[in-house]
């Protein structure tokens, strides 16, 4: 059995439960740990059964819980090489230091590897083997709080090479939008494909080609466009929002659905919607209306994915 989940989707936060065969991962963990567990469990899921988390992008409202969730359940987390070194620098951004700073820091460190260096030295066989089960024990603490950034594994795909986690086989894809290496995600198990494709400021031939062939489409519907121009966000933030690498409009969406999609898939659901600069209901008419103008498409069932709750799950 096959089951699709979207714990959470918008702006505050984007989280989506995948389970084929034996294998359950979590792609992008943009809610609190706690949160996460919270809705994991509403849906009948149990976190502790998670064998890895998915990452899209670095963007906060994917990775906000990322560490704290991987480090409890001892799971690796999947990235794009650049994506990861985006989170790490995000998590601990480099301060600038004058000349005389750095020589100041370079005196400290090289008066502690002296200190050291001086040290007695301890025999093996001196330390108790109590002490080497502390040590042991605390390692995986001591080292998550030294680095906010450290997580039990990590795994590095690229876009474009599939790759395969348990049961489930996925394929990579590019997407436009401003992060570091932003993708999306076609997953397959037991025969059912799922295409999973948000944050993008335009729909081009490589992603389109991915998401042909589809059981299940998750796609971006992000905001409608007078909503955007007419609301609070600064013209900087909807130049960005409106942008080639920002998000898809409910007319860029609808306009894909009427003319693009082979509308194979069994059902369509919208996510990633705007609170503050678009409604469920002004998304779902320009998709219905999208649709209904394509009479093969009309056995496509057209969900909307929300920021509070979970939806129910989706089996194949």
């Amino acid at each position: 059995m096959v089951r699709f989940t979207v714990l959470a989707s918008g702006s505050r936060g984007n989280s989506t439960i995948v389970s084929g065969g034996r294998t359950r991962i979590l792609v992008d963990a943009g809610l609190s740990c706690r949160e996460l567990f919270r809705r994991l469990r509403l849906v009948s899921e149990d976190p502790a059964a998670l064998d890895a988390i998915l990452i899209t992008h670095e963007h906060q409202d994917h990775v906000a819980g990322l560490a704290v969730t991987a480090r409890k359940l001892g799971i690796p987390v999947y990235f794009t090489e650049a994506t990861h070194r985006a989170w790490m620098r995000w998590l601990a951004p480099r301060k600038q230091m004058t000349y005389a700073q750095w020589l100041e820091q370079c005196r400290k460190q090289q008066a502690e590897r002296d200190t050291v260096a001086l040290a007695p030295e301890v025999e093996t066989e001196e330390i108790a083997e109590d002490t080497l089960e502390t040590v042991a024990a605390s390692a995986v603490t001591s080292e998550a709080k030294a680095d906010p950034a450290w997580l039990p594994a990590v795994e590095y795909f690229r876009p474009g090479e599939p790759f395969r986690i348990g049961d489930i086989d996925l394929r990579p894809f590019t997407v436009p939008h401003d992060a570091a290496d932003p993708v999306g995600f076609v997953l397959e198990a037991e025969g059912v494909r799922i295409g999973y494709a948000t944050d993008l400021g335009y729909i081009p031939p490589n992603v389109k080609a991915q998401l042909a062939g589809l059981d299940l489409l998750l796609l971006e519907s992000n905001h409608d466009l007078e909503m955007l121009r007419d609301g609070p966000y600064p013209w900087s933030v909807k130049q960005r929002v409106l942008s080639r690498v920002g998000h898809l409009s409910n007319d860029a969406t609808a306009e894909f659905l009427a003319t693009e999609y082979d509308g194979q898939a069994a059902y369509v659901i919208l996510a990633h919607l705007s609170e503050n600069n678009n409604l469920p209901e002004l998304a779902r008419v320009a998709a219905d209306r999208a649709l209904s103008t394509r009479p093969g498409l009309l056995a496509n069932r057209l969900l909307i994915a929300c920021q509070g709750e979970p939806m129910e799950p989706i089996t194949f």
